[in-house]
């Protein structure tokens, strides 16, 4: 393949080795946003930072932080999330528009400049404007990488794969810990060192990302949506083998790739984000839908309590008893836990789903969270340092290492995968832009109130937490459809009804598949497209797209009545 140089993995690695080595560089992304969120809980542990450097805290009689102005500390880490916002837009649209590894370059490129600025800042002002610069680089790698991982992997294992990546996000998160554990030796943790470095680390990963990205192949489905078809078939080839066993696999897949291509550009009218979120001319894509369902999942997965847990873990300790001095190491440990967990999601995820995923995870979270107040409300009830209050803490600090191992298994992965799973080709990137905008709400939402709603509710925010939990569970019962061991190509027949009610959608897409099997059904039977006979491409309802593709029941039900009557009269005069 002429276009790919020569220096392209594609070219040396196959298979489950090339899907490895392309699941390793978006680890790599993913990473560096596990540290970079990571990466605030200990910058808001150390006293320089606000007391010398940011000039709105001092030093408590613990020896530790004490914030004169919550909501601008709040305000300090939430304008970040601003930035992944606007970012994620941005990435979105580029990412449509010229391909998923340059935005990858753009990217890592956008977070070294944000991330240099933040590790030099003198003062508040200086930190905002950083983290907003930041964030937009962020913002841009996480609109994008989930898109090129789940668009090279099969759909067996798509989720398998995410999994994993997220298990290097807490890693990420793990690494910025303890690195700034480490830290707060230095010079007894009263110097810059200790949160200066921390910041500038997450450096190295995005230089290496930057570097290495340009020597890896471009999504397949993206290639055929900007018509440069023989590109995509020859690494579909190579993602999904030629020979024994695999052969026909990959011009299946391929010919289900252009069938659904060509589908959505009959059906859809525009693709601005404006026209998505209200879905605008999407006809029976039906996009606002899917955006919505994007916005709102991502928003509970930070308000569920993870943004509390992995942000603010220190407060969170404290509030539950923990003495100062303890709560470090402790805040350490709860991200080992978290990181183990998301493991038991790599053997899970595409074996349950994604609903029971959730499901399980809701009910477990929101337990723990109820458990956690009402614990650490015992606890402090009682003398410092008696028996009843050192068992009450230690109990709601057991709930929350559940809670985030919990997390971990369930809602950590889950509410990135959906999002760059569900959305049509032609606007996959802007989708899941439209998921790391919920996240990007819910979080900077969150963060701006939280050091408030601690500071006035105290350990009773668990119970915000708890509830909204038992929120997700009737809301993923009815309005998300399972996309587990479903094609990419599929969703727009699971999208494709017009009730918002996932019991209608099954049933929908039921009928749709059986009435229209040449839109997606090559991939999954994984048998080859090809007569064996010609070695051309079947036609018909075993090719290239036939003339009676749609995604209306009601107009495949007359178009069946009306072949079927044609038949007859061809019986009848023949």
């Amino acid at each position: 393949m002429d276009r790919i140089p020569r220096s392209n993995v594609v070219h040396k690695l196959e298979k489950r080795s090339l899907l490895i080595a392309i699941n390793c560089i978006a680890g790599l992304s993913i990473f560096f946003f596990g540290y970079d969120q990571g990466m605030m809980g200990g910058v808001n542990t150390a006293v320089d930072y606000y007391q010398t450097t940011m000039k709105f805290g001092h030093k408590g009689a613990d020896g530790s932080p004490v914030i004169d102005n919550t909501l601008l500390q709040g305000g300090i880490v939430s304008i970040y999330y601003l930035g992944t916002l606007m970012g994620c837009l941005v990435g979105g649209s580029f990412g449509d528009r010229y391909g998923r590894i340059k935005t990858i370059a753009l990217g890592a490129g956008w977070a070294v400049i944000g991330a240099t600025l933040q590790c030099s800042a003198q003062n508040h002002t200086w930190m905002i404007c950083a983290r907003l610069i930041n964030g937009w680089g962020t913002g841009m790698l996480n609109a994008i990488v989930p898109v090129w991982a789940t668009e090279t992997a099969e759909h067996k294992s798509r989720g398998q794969f995410v999994a994993i990546e997220f298990t290097l996000n807490i890693f990420g998160v793990v690494v910025a810990y303890w690195i700034e554990y480490g830290c707060n030796f230095y010079k007894g943790g009263t110097g810059q060192f200790t949160w200066r470095f921390p910041i500038a680390f997450q450096i190295a990963p995005l230089l290496l990302l930057f570097a290495i990205c340009w020597f890896f192949p471009e999504s397949p489905r993206w290639l055929v949506k900007v018509g440069r078809e023989d590109e995509a078939r020859y690494i579909l080839g190579r993602l999904r083998g030629e020979n024994g066993e695999d052969d026909g696999k990959a011009e299946a897949e391929f010919q289900d790739i252009r069938n659904i291509a060509e589908l959505e550009r009959k059906t859809a009218k525009s693709q601005s984000y404006i026209a998505m979120l209200f879905g605008i001319g999407s006809g029976k894509l039906h996009t606002g839908r899917r955006v919505q369902l994007v916005i709102w999942l991502q928003i509970m997965q930070e308000w569920i309590g993870i943004a509390g847990v992995t942000i603010f873990a220190p407060t969170i300790f404290r509030t539950a008893g923990i003495p100062n001095s303890q709560v470090q190491w402790i805040s350490g440990l709860n991200t080992i836990t978290y990181m183990m967990a998301t493991l038991i999601c790599v053997f899970t995820l595409d074996r349950i789903g994604r609903r029971w995923t959730l499901y399980w995870g809701s009910v477990v979270q929101g337990i723990s969270m109820f458990l956690a107040g009402g614990l650490a409300t015992i606890g402090l009830q009682h003398p410092v340092g008696s028996a009843a209050a050192k068992g009450a803490s230690s109990g709601a600090v057991a709930m929350i290492f559940l809670f985030t191992a919990t997390f971990g298994a369930t809602w950590l992965t889950v509410p990135w995968l959906y999002p760059a799973e569900i959305f049509p080709l032609e606007v996959r990137a802007k989708g899941n832009a439209w998921g790391v905008v919920g996240w990007s709400i819910g979080n900077g939402w969150l963060t701006l109130l939280l050091p408030v709603i601690f500071k006035a509710l105290e350990q009773k925010t668990y119970y915000i937490f708890g509830i909204a939990n038992v929120i997700t569970l009737p809301m993923v019962y009815c309005l998300y459809p399972e996309s587990n061991q479903r094609t990419l190509e599929e969703m727009d027949l699971l999208f494709a009804s017009d009730s918002i009610w996932n019991w209608e959608a099954e049933k929908n897409f039921a009928i749709l598949k059986e009435q229209n099997p040449e839109l997606v059904q090559a991939a999954q039977r994984g048998a080859s497209v090809i007569d064996p006979e010609t070695g051309m491409p079947k036609t018909g309802r075993q090719g290239s797209v036939s003339r009676n593709m749609s995604l209306d029941v009601h107009a495949l039900q007359a178009q069946r009545n009306e072949d079927a009557f044609e038949e007859k009269q061809t019986f009848k005069h023949g």
